[in-house]
């Protein structure tokens, strides 16, 4: 087993930082020191993958930091550190979510304008970064679906967080990137309502006033309970860990699921939207 002690974290680059720890993990290996290729074989990659990694040049394919934890025993820094990597690949305004994100055991989203980025495909991605900036080319727009893409990993694995979203039914009548994209990403919806750790919601035109209207908003439950909020706006994204500011977005998020669409009657509207495209 490594020491951490050994295998530390600094506040440097992340990237290079994971490519150090990376390194003096496999040269203070406890029964010998291994080389790329022994690393390698074990963490079943190629050489010239541990290579590229220990001098931090990317990608670092998913699924390599959990397995180098287990291969050292470094009790989550790999991962820790893959995360950090990743939030960097966002605005900075976006970074302190983004930071939260991976490590929440509950994620409870409202959105009023488009479907949560956790929960988009590929194609529906591609059209909202598509629209944001017409001058991207094709390199910058499938750098930036890929990111968020990866956000969704999060949902994937053994155990994912318990989340709750509430979409304003504007976002399932919205037409983001044509009737093709449209029915994909219902049907995405559907899917993720239809997971036991998921609950979707519909949020119907004819509610009333609320108080979450001014924007989109996230709640994170981190793994010791501490609950905080995210608030997103055109170009800003903020967190919020104020105890009372985070009680009272809490609750006025009770209060909007109260008042949408249970899960069986959302998934009932979600469906004739999407036969409707």
């Amino acid at each position: 087993m490594t020491d951490r002690s050994e295998v530390g974290e600094s506040g440097g680059d992340p990237r290079k930082e994971f490519g150090n720890a990376l390194r003096d993990a496999r040269e203070l290996y406890p029964e010998r020191k291994l080389t790329q290729t022994d690393l390698a074989r074990r963490a079943r990659t190629s050489k010239s993958a541990i290579s590229r990694m220990e001098r931090g040049v990317p990608p670092i394919p998913g699924g390599l930091p959990e397995l180098f934890d287990q291969i050292f025993e470094t009790d989550g820094l790999f991962k820790r550190l893959y995360d950090k990597i990743r939030a960097g690949a966002f605005p900075a305004q976006y970074r302190p979510r983004m930071e939260v994100e991976p490590r929440a055991i509950a994620i409870a989203e409202w959105t009023p304008t488009v479907v949560p980025g956790l929960l988009q495909t590929a194609a529906y991605a591609r059209a909202l970064f598509s629209a944001d900036d017409r001058r991207a080319g094709e390199k910058e727009l499938a750098s930036k679906v890929g990111a968020r893409l990866a956000r969704q990993d999060v949902l994937r694995g053994s155990s994912p967080p318990d989340m709750s979203v509430i979409l304003c039914e504007s976002v399932i009548r919205r037409n983001v990137g044509g009737p093709d994209v449209m029915r994909d990403q219902l049907a995405a919806l559907l899917s993720h309502g239809s997971q036991q750790t998921n609950v979707l919601q519909v949020l119907p035109l004819t509610a009333e006033t609320h108080g979450l209207m001014d924007g989109a908003m996230s709640l994170l439950t981190t793994p010791d309970g501490v609950m905080v909020a995210y608030t997103e706006g055109i170009r800003s994204g903020a967190i919020i860990n104020e105890p009372a500011a985070v009680r009272h977005l809490a609750r006025s998020y009770d209060v909007l699921t109260a008042a949408a669409l249970s899960r069986d009657l959302s998934a009932e509207l979600i469906r004739t939207r999407m036969e409707a495209w």
